[in-house]
């Protein structure tokens, strides 16, 4: 495939023990969705989530694409963690290169948000609808709904799909002209807008003690190192989901569970793909930026990031509140 040999060992080895789906089952998935995720994968550094024996056996994260014993046509992209070390990450240029990484028992595809010729700038917003404990898919839908409606004010255009759980992901395609602390301010701007408007429903609280029984808006998936399944990614689940691009019409009557190995390439096949267009209008973020700008005069400034970030300039304290002293004046 595309000039190359990609050999399937283990064929037989069952992946997903309560379906029966086994290693071959997982390669030729992703053989027959190879149009739609080499459009979420082409030229992104790419980390695997390799399940050698099974969902229900070890997995892990392989970042670093080993030095050895490796086909000499492999394509990989130097990228640079918020440690400041680096390493070379899997970078799909072709869809041998997605089957390869099956072969060696990958399940789940997590690429940045950005594309090799810069890896510092990402070309892609992501919203990330987590529902919390007492809220389910529905809630995240609605919440997606509240989303599109402020994106279509600012005459922006989101691409939603299935998380592949109980979650619903929001993609934008952006110009590569900001930094990952650029586009993740961006995001908690668009956020803080959507809890805004719905209160109820929608938080922004990084500590889980805080949100309640609401959607979580998981801005912390803009930061450096943070990645999300991609579009047509299997996900480690009993039934085999897949995280599957969807239409605003149809968001509201699907099932997640529906979308799996089985179904979604024949729904390719038959629908195409609702993500076909996502690459024709990046967008100019300035507008949340300046919204940013504004929650900053109101006091509403930086969030947590993520635990392994180094601290950053303007972040707040990262301590559970209900473990944080009482400032003494």
């Amino acid at each position: 495939m595309a000039g190359h040999d990609v050999r399937l060992s283990s064929p037989d080895r069952v992946i997903f023990p309560q379906r029966g789906f086994t290693k071959a089952d997982v390669f030729h998935y992703y053989l027959a969705v190879g149009e739609g995720i080499m459009r979420a994968l082409r030229d992104r550094p790419t980390t695997l989530q390799r399940f050698p024996d099974g969902i229900e056996g070890e997995a892990f994260f392989q970042k670093r694409v080993p030095a050895r014993g490796v086909p000499p046509w492999l394509a990989t992209t130097t990228i640079s963690f918020p440690s400041g070390r680096s390493a070379d990450e899997l970078c799909p240029v072709d869809l041998a290169h997605v089957a390869w990484a099956a072969q060696m028992g990958t399940v789940v595809f997590h690429p940045w948000p950005v594309r090799s010729a810069d890896v510092d700038r990402p070309d892609e917003l992501r919203i990330d609808l987590d529902p919390q404990p007492g809220t389910d898919f529905a809630d995240a839908v609605t919440a997606a709904g509240e989303v599109r409606a402020i994106l279509d004010e600012l005459g922006a255009t989101g691409w939603p799909k299935t998380s592949g759980g109980r979650g619903v992901h929001v993609y934008l395609r952006i110009a590569p002209r900001w930094t990952f602390t650029e586009v993740r301010r961006a995001t908690i701007a668009l956020a803080r807008e959507v809890e805004r408007r719905r209160p109820d429903l929608v938080t922004t609280a990084w500590w889980k003690e805080e949100r309640g029984e609401r959607v979580f808006v998981d801005y912390n998936q803009m930061a450096r190192d943070r990645t999300i399944a991609c579009a047509y990614s299997l996900r480690a689940t009993a039934r085999a989901t897949v995280s599957t691009p969807v239409d605003w019409a149809e968001l509201p009557d699907v099932d997640p569970d529906d979308f799996d190995l089985r179904t979604v390439p024949a729904r390719l096949a038959e629908r195409g793909d609702p993500h076909s267009g996502i690459d024709d209008a990046p967008w100019d973020i300035t507008e949340l930026l300046e919204w940013a700008d504004r929650d900053d005069t109101d006091g509403r400034g930086d969030l947590p990031y993520p635990p392994d970030h180094p601290k950053m300039p303007g972040e707040p304290k990262r301590v559970q509140p209900s473990r944080a002293r009482p400032s003494t004046s």
